[in-house]
């Protein structure tokens, strides 16, 4: 069962660099029409809506792919047409950016903080386009033509954290993380924290183990640095790194040891080996968005956020198949008292120190 699931995964892996690696710069890819619905096209209701990928791919099996998802739920609803144009490289997201504006849609996404001030190089030189981004906030200097969308990750990372704290043999754990910066710095310290947690709960210390791969796309890299962690006793290893995780999980694979997935339930990816996974539904939160633009709700010039209290974000429903039923019913209170407010997820390393100093008290 374990070398098939290597297999596979290192099939999805290959077709995920390949669909990174084709078209040059970029390749583009759009919504079947098949599934619009036939009378919002009589009526002209259709609602255009385009989406630019980040440097992870639309096959990332993570970040990029649940956006995609969520845009297609949409058009499967009928009344939307929905496509996107997938970015190879940093270079990629502006020229992207450009084709989809200059083929009038109704709304453009770009994925990921990565694309921060393309997107807001965009948005000054079309002002009458709508653009919208995830994970990114422009605070008071948002236009007018632009909605940010984040998400608390900080939040279901508390709890996957608690989750790899109550589990841990070794009573060490890791974290391998993409590109350094304030949104990954979320799913870092919220998932230390839980880690904590558990650890004061069971009165004993747990280390956490934190790398970087500066990259959201090496595979490779990935799966290099979680080796390196398993063999130095890490037992459970959370990944918040797009297609980089893939190669976590691969090592997690080949180990035959635990790892925490990201964004969508990874389960799939290795049954045997996935315990859960932090689920911020990006998917979900832009389809929210989009329909809200579409009922004429005018969102330009703000941010949403999205957390536990609005059910964006959670922990994977495969939990069950790995984690006693003891222990989930315990990630079931702890994600009331967050979503209540009464625990505050640290987010950065200043909030992560008074969240410590708090639970020492």
């Amino acid at each position: 069962m374990k070398k098939f699931l290597s297999l596979a995964l290192a099939a999805v892996m290959v077709l995920s660099l390949a669909a990174c690696s084709s078209g040059g710069t970029s390749s583009t890819a759009s919504g079947s029409s098949s599934s619009e619905s036939s009378s919002s096209e009589a009526e002209g209701e259709v609602f255009s809506v385009a989406m630019v990928t980040d440097v992870g791919g639309v096959n990332d099996q993570s970040f990029n792919q649940s956006a995609w998802e969520g845009l297609q739920a949409l058009q499967e609803k009928g009344g939307y047409e929905v496509k996107y144009l997938e970015s190879v490289q940093e270079a990629d997201y502006t020229t992207n950016l450009d084709k989809v504006t200059d083929e009038d849609h109704d709304m453009i996404w770009g994925v990921g903080y990565l694309m921060a001030d393309a997107i807001l190089d965009a948005a000054n030189r079309n002002p009458d386009k709508l653009y919208a981004i995830v994970d990114n906030s422009y605070g008071d200097a948002t236009p007018d033509n632009v909605i940010g969308v984040v998400f608390k990750a900080q939040e279901p990372s508390f709890l996957v954290g608690y989750i790899a704290g109550k589990m841990t043999k070794t009573d060490k754990v890791g974290f391998v993380g993409g590109v350094e910066g304030a949104n990954i710095a979320a799913f870092e310290y919220g998932y230390r924290a839980g880690v904590a947690q558990a650890a004061k709960e069971l009165g004993k210390e747990i280390t956490v183990d934190v790398q970087y791969a500066n990259s959201f796309a090496d595979a490779a890299l990935g799966k290099s640095i979680a080796l390196k962690q398993y063999e130095n006793g890490c037992d459970i290893i959370f990944h918040a790194a797009g297609n980089v995780g893939n190669g976590v999980i691969e090592a997690a694979v080949e180990k035959n040891q635990y790892v925490i997935g990201v964004d969508r339930d990874q389960n799939y990816l290795a049954e045997d080996n996935v315990i859960t996974s932090a689920m911020k539904k990006v998917g979900e939160g832009m389809a929210l968005v989009t329909e809200k633009v579409k009922a004429g709700e005018d969102l330009g010039g703000t941010t949403v956020t999205y957390g536990l209290a609005e059910g964006t974000v959670g922990i994977a429903p495969t939990s069950d198949k790995h984690v006693p039923a003891e222990i989930l019913a315990e990630v079931d209170a702890l994600s009331e008292r967050v979503a209540s407010g009464e625990i505050v997820v640290p987010l950065d390393e200043e909030t992560f120190n008074t969240f410590m100093e708090s639970l020492a008290a």
